[in-house]
């Protein structure tokens, strides 16, 4: 079988990745010369403890499973399974992780309730003297973002015997019509050269319009922006991903009467409240801090970035740290697309008037988590 896969961010080289693996020939289309939307400006976790039950639970443990595997043999993703730490300073806040930590699947989530002094021995920078404990989340994990899909296009190089092709600076313009005596599938980009194939995967990202727009005028996905920032490198080693308690708002799994309480006693700041903000912070390959982040729903997005969100994230973090955060080198927004319908971890569907191809986007923030198990599924359902 020969598959055309549109799109080089995590979710359309897992794709190309699950083809080859099956021993298909893979031809993989990127518009920019590699990806440069989500999948390079997010945090690289592969982020488990806190997905809702039911399908995402089951695809973020499965794709962990895959991620170690893959980092097995691609060492250049950097997988680390260092799991996560969420940092409690309040008594609210520690009825949330103890509540999450009772939880009948608790195990299988990996949570183990953690007093201050166990947290600083798993985490020694975590030196902060608010620090009442922390929830662990052993089963996350973290991967290099912004080089996690180039090394595993190198691999796919090295590896498939020629069967894999990667074609930088391609837009696809037109998925065409079947024709007699043509093959299957197959699409056209922006150099007029047609690219044929027995499958196409569109996996577009937050990239909406044109094509997309034109193929499934009303797609069930919406645009999310983000604010992160990277630091110089810290001198110390953060042993796990680290989150604040705002973490418990935004996921699914923390949900219940201990939450309700949080909610209603202890409200975020007034900047953290306006931009939906959670401390997430990771910890990469040079030493360097990832933090973030926003969420921004309302479109037509600002062009530019608000400083307001990088003061608190800021403070939050050295409060943690109980030190001054390494000067600031890189600060960014990014975009991704998140299913309308909170029970699908993506959108899965075929194009009408076009056999053979399939539309797989809208994973939101869980796309570097599950885009291992996705492409699986993709695969498996299309009898690849």
């Amino acid at each position: 079988m020969r598959v055309i896969v549109v799109g080089a961010g995590v979710l359309g080289t897992m794709h190309a990745w699950q083809a080859v693996r099956r021993g298909h020939e893979v031809v993989h289309l990127e518009r920019e010369e590699q990806a440069r939307g989500a999948s390079v400006r997010n945090f690289g976790l592969v982020w488990v403890g806190g997905r809702a039950d039911g399908p995402e639970l089951e695809a973020a443990l499965r794709a962990r499973e895959l991620w170690e595997e893959i980092g097995d043999r691609v060492p250049a993703l950097g997988f680390r399974a260092g799991g996560s730490l969420t940092a409690v300073t309040t008594e609210a806040e520690l009825a949330v992780a103890r509540a999450a930590a009772e939880r009948p699947d608790a195990a299988r989530r990996g949570y183990h309730l953690l007093d201050a002094n166990q947290v600083r021995e798993l985490n020694p920078a975590l030196r902060g003297s608010a620090l009442l404990g922390g929830l662990w989340c052993e089963r996350d994990a973290a991967v290099e973002p912004r080089t996690a899909q180039r090394a595993l296009q190198e691999a796919l190089r090295e590896d498939a015997a020629g069967r894999y092709t990667f074609l930088g600076g391609r837009e696809v313009r037109d998925v065409l019509a079947p024709r007699p005596g043509a093959a299957a599938a197959a699409v056209r980009d922006d150099r007029g050269e047609i690219h044929e194939g027995d499958a196409v995967v569109l996996c577009t990202g937050a990239w909406l319009g044109g094509l997309v727009r034109e193929l499934v005028p009303e797609v069930p996905v919406r645009r999310v922006r983000l604010q992160m920032m990277q630091t110089a490198p810290l001198d110390e080693k953060l042993t796990t991903s680290v989150a604040d308690a705002d973490s418990f708002r935004y996921y699914p799994a923390y949900g219940g009467a201990a939450l309700d309480a949080l909610t209603a006693g202890q409200p975020q700041p007034p900047v953290a409240a306006e931009h939906r903000m959670q401390l997430l912070m990771v910890q990469r390959a040079d030493g360097s801090l990832t933090i973030g982040d926003t969420h921004e729903y309302a479109t037509p997005f600002a062009f530019d970035v608000d400083e307001d969100p990088y003061r608190h994230l800021t403070q939050v973090a050295e409060r943690l740290l109980g030190r001054r955060l390494p000067p600031v080198r890189r600060r960014w927004a990014g975009v991704y697309a998140q299913c309308t319908d909170p029970g699908r971890v993506v959108l899965r569907e075929p194009v009408p008037g076009r056999p053979g191809t399939w539309l797989v986007t809208g994973p939101g923030g869980r796309g570097m988590t599950c885009s291992p198990a996705i492409a699986e599924r993709t695969a498996d359902e299309l009898g690849w």
